[in-house]
């Protein structure tokens, strides 16, 4: 018997398996975007900011307003909120019945004061 020579190599099956490779990289990926994995971050020294607490402003159906849990009035935010840093995340939470007036005022409010992660919460349908 006569030995053939090998003239070609038969590529097909490691494109097989470099598409498999690459759909398994590309979903990994995605999931560590998305924060699905569960990924326990390294500690870093002191020179790591404070993580900055979201504030939450409410407005209830009388048309009062509170800073997390403290009633105040819309001066008094103005105050407590020139000791903020302009990247706070705010939370507004306004009743649905409550005057338009009242609502568009504390937003001018925190808008006027440069603040730009506000955010409305409502409830789904």
């Amino acid at each position: 018997m006569e030995d053939k020579e090998f003239n070609y190599i038969n590529v097909i099956p490691l494109v097989d398996v470099m598409l498999v490779l690459l759909t398994i990289v590309l979903t990994t990926s995605t999931f560590m975007a998305t924060g699905m994995i569960s990924v326990a971050l390294p500690k870093a020294s002191h020179a790591q900011a404070e993580v900055m607490k979201r504030q939450i402003i409410s407005i209830d159906q009388n048309g009062d307003i509170y800073l997390n849990t403290a009633k105040i009035t819309l001066d008094e935010l103005s105050i407590a909120i020139k000791e903020l840093d302009r990247e706070t995340p705010l939370i507004v939470r306004p009743d649905c019945h409550i005057r338009l007036q009242i609502f568009i005022n504390v937003l001018d409010l925190l808008n006027c004061r440069g603040f730009k992660k506000v955010a409305i919460q409502t409830e789904r349908r």
